[in-house]
């Protein structure tokens, strides 16, 4: 399955690169968001893993978890997979997810 990152999740992935290094370094930094990236492509092709979000503003919008964040994502077409945002645990999740997915698609 293709995964496409929406301007949003494109946006966190970078805020997180750059607090991560300023806080432990490039290597963390590109480890750290490396991971985030294998999870997605993982949970492509393991629906098992996928968890709804329980919120009737966001229908289809799922969910799957990379150690301190929380990765959104919905289906684009049957065969592509959008991810909308990359959420840290302690932010106000509802309120920041509904503000990505409704962020223009692409650049």
């Amino acid at each position: 399955m293709e995964v496409k990152f929406l301007r949003a999740a494109k946006s966190r992935l970078r805020e997180i690169w750059d607090d991560t290094e300023r806080t432990w370094g490039e290597s963390q930094a590109d480890s750290y968001v490396r991971g985030l990236v294998d999870a997605i492509d993982e949970a492509s092709n393991s629906r098992h893993r996928w968890r709804p979000v329980m919120d009737e503003v966001l229908p289809g919008v799922y969910f799957i978890r990379y150690q301190r964040h929380f990765i959104f994502f919905r289906m684009l077409a049957p065969d592509v997979l959008g991810v909308i945002s990359v959420r840290h645990e302690s932010m106000n999740i509802p309120m920041r997810l509904r503000e990505d997915a409704a962020r223009p698609v692409d650049d």
